[in-house]
């Protein structure tokens, strides 16, 4: 397993090591010694499943107070996965990170609490896997403007297809409620 530190701290890229031959592929999703070393919480509480289409984005969720961290991987299909610092006191708030996760080419990305979390469908249809460290709250659930020109996320669709809570997502600075760092 390598794991890759990305521009900003606390959210890490994970290449799980695959065995490959004729049949196809093998691989451990989590291995809870080895993540633990790494620093990536051991106990998960939740796993979801998202199938999306082509230009669908999805977030920028998070939750306040509850906060998730998560382990996500593409199972099938194509996206581009985004993760934004909006801890209130944090040296890298509002700063984000943005990776491509495949089915074909097992990645994970592990996103810390305190995250907001977002991905865009590059594929036909993509199958989102991850797994959350607190369970689903809805009265926590909170979200940002995907396009936040404040943020600057260079996402790779101009026209995306949207839920109306995304579309109508307020922008970082005008967010009622923020974790802190």
């Amino acid at each position: 397993m390598k794991i890759t530190e990305t521009a900003v701290p606390g959210v890490l890229v994970i290449e799980p090591r695959v065995f490959a031959d004729d049949r196809g592929f093998f691989l451990e999703a989590f291995h809870a010694e080895r993540y633990a070393a790494a620093g990536i919480p051991s106990t998960w509480v939740q796993d979801n499943l998202s199938h999306s289409k082509c230009g669908t984005v999805r977030g920028l969720h998070f939750q306040e107070p509850n906060g998730q961290g998560k382990l996500v991987q593409v199972t099938r299909g194509e996206v581009y996965d985004v993760a934004v610092d909006i801890r209130r006191g944090s040296p890298t708030f509002g700063r984000w990170v943005g990776v491509t996760l495949t089915g074909h080419a097992p990645k994970q990305m592990f996103i810390p609490a305190g995250f907001a979390h977002g991905f865009c469908v590059l594929s036909e249809t993509a199958d989102f896997w991850y797994k959350c460290t607190t369970l689903y709250s809805p009265t926590s659930e909170r979200a940002i403007r995907w396009n936040d020109p404040a943020l600057g996320i260079e996402w790779p669709v101009k026209q995306p297809l949207l839920s109306k809570k995304d579309a109508e997502a307020p922008l970082l600075a005008d967010a009622p409620v923020l974790p802190t760092y």
